[in-house]
């Protein structure tokens, strides 16, 4: 399928890996060009080089800038910008609070965790909301987590950060504007096999004295799909709600998590 948004610049945020890296290569794929940020300079470097090959395999040869910052402070966001002002399409996405118990967070921990998955997506939808409106485009997916969906014990930083953009992007997305071709639209990852997920499964090592293995074995036995997902398979289901197709979905919460939500609705 002919996405339509050959020739649409998007700002990727932590792409040099896992999700957004995957959600950044679907869209070079498609023909957008993508600025892609992430706080390692060396593995962003990587990222950049393969997602140029994937570039030169489409007609419309996107371009392919990377900014090596840390997107949630003021100064990795005016980076960002820097390279490039005006975005179609923004994927916004910062690295997930640690997991722990919630008696061991002091306040300093949780206001660090509301800025990264709060605070600074609600800040790039500020900076870029307004243009796309004026053009008559924008689509803003934010990768959040299941976890707000169907909460998880030990990540209780991410439930409640990750819960108050939900509830913010709710009220947005509805608002003016939805009639101007904006879309904005949260993407909510199970258990995909990424550095995060192993991180998620060494704090349950240490809750319960289980080996690893045998903790990512039960995992994938609550998952119907039997097995973790893919960082491609993500960045597919990104790009398509970037796609001239979604238009007609806003302040949707689009679960992948390979049916492990047990719930209708």
């Amino acid at each position: 399928m002919d996405l339509g948004i050959a020739g649409k610049t998007a700002l990727v945020c932590g792409a040099s890996k896992g999700l957004g890296f995957g959600c950044a290569e679907a869209l070079v794929r498609d023909g957008v060009n993508v600025v892609i940020v992430a706080r390692g300079a060396e593995a962003l470097e990587a990222a950049a080089k393969s997602l140029e090959a994937v570039a030169a395999t489409h007609p419309a040869k996107p371009f392919v800038k990377h900014v090596a910052a840390d997107i949630t402070t003021v100064e990795g966001r005016a980076a960002a910008f820097a390279v490039h002002r005006d975005f179609d399409i923004v994927v916004t996405n910062a690295g997930g609070p640690p997991p722990g118990d919630f008696r061991d967070w002091d306040r300093e921990a949780w206001i660090k965790a509301v800025d990264a998955n709060m605070l600074t997506p609600i800040e790039l939808i500020k900076a870029t909301v307004d243009g796309m409106a004026a053009r008559g485009f924008g689509r803003i997916v934010n990768i959040t987590s299941s976890a707000v969906k169907s909460p998880i014990d030990i990540l209780g930083l991410s439930n409640g950060a990750r819960s108050g953009l939900t509830g913010f992007v709710a009220g947005l997305a509805r608002s003016g504007i939805a009639a101007k071709g904006v879309t904005i639209n949260n993407l909510l990852p199970g258990a995909f096999d990424t550095d995060r997920l192993r991180g998620t499964m060494q704090g349950a090592v240490k809750k319960t004295g289980q080996d690893i293995e045998t903790i990512r074995a039960a995992r994938q036995k609550t998952i119907p799909a039997g097995r973790f997902g893919t960082s491609a398979e993500f960045g597919a289901i990104c790009a398509f709600l970037c796609s001239a197709h979604a238009g007609y979905m806003t302040g949707q919460n689009v679960l992948a998590d390979g049916g492990a939500y047990p719930g209708t609705y």
